[in-house]
């Protein structure tokens, strides 16, 4: 891995966003230096314009000159051209599988703890069961295994490995139990594992700062909601 190539990465991101950090989890366990530029998501910048007109959100990485945005995207082209530490499998039919597992995550998870933190009454219900079910799945998959792909830290975890420091943060935000420790033990260890991972531990956003962030968030989407 030549020391020219790692220079030339640059990643937009935002601090407290979960899609961001698993790109930064990849290039820290490839070992790839990047130069990180803070984007304000409310007041974007002309770069950020610029290199992602399409979606107009982060994460962006430039790399050689080349813009690559989307997080799956990025976990892809990381480890295609960093081949060292690979994070997909090696076999067709497992990756294909790894990344069902991504997107069923993002689906039907992620999306609707999303919704239960924000919203009330039946509409918080239903996204909350859903998620609870979604989590039902993941938990089978884990049973018996320290990381999904087994012992070492692969693609799906970290597609995956914001349900181990944001789900928490959600549930209290929004007073819902999605990730319940009793009822998910499998899910839980492998949280803890995650998190212990000195490349993961010391690359997450400060639980007390997203309290604030997602409660400060809530109340506009809350307000807003009042308004129409």
């Amino acid at each position: 891995m030549a020391r020219e190539e790692e220079t030339k990465v640059k990643l937009l991101g935002l601090w407290v966003s979960p899609f961001v950090r698993r790109v930064e989890w990849a290039l820290k366990l490839k070992g790839v230096s990047y130069d990180y530029i803070e984007e304000d998501i409310l007041n974007k910048s002309p770069l950020l314009l610029e290199l992602n007109p399409v979606h107009k959100t982060v994460p962006v990485m430039v790399h050689d000159g080349k813009v690559i945005c989307e997080s799956f995207v990025l976990l892809e082209y990381i480890d295609e051209t960093w081949k060292h530490h690979p994070l997909l499998p090696h076999d067709p039919y497992d990756r294909a599988i790894a990344r069902f597992w991504a997107c069923f995550v993002e689906e039907k998870i992620l999306e609707n703890a999303w919704i239960a933190m924000c919203s009330e009454g039946e509409e918080k219900e239903k996204a909350t069961k859903i998620a609870i079910d979604a989590v039902e799945r993941i938990e089978e998959l884990l049973k018996g295994k320290q990381f999904f792909g087994g012992d070492d830290i692969g693609y799906l975890d970290l597609a995956v490995g914001w349900v181990s420091h944001w789900l928490p943060v959600w549930d209290e935000v929004g007073s819902t139990k999605i990730l319940d420790p009793l009822r998910f033990p499998s899910t839980t260890s492998w949280a803890t594992n995650f998190l212990g991972h000195p490349l993961i531990r010391d690359n997450l956003p400060p639980k007390d700062k997203m309290l604030d962030y997602f409660h400060q968030k809530k109340g506009r989407i809350m307000a807003s909601r009042a308004r129409v």
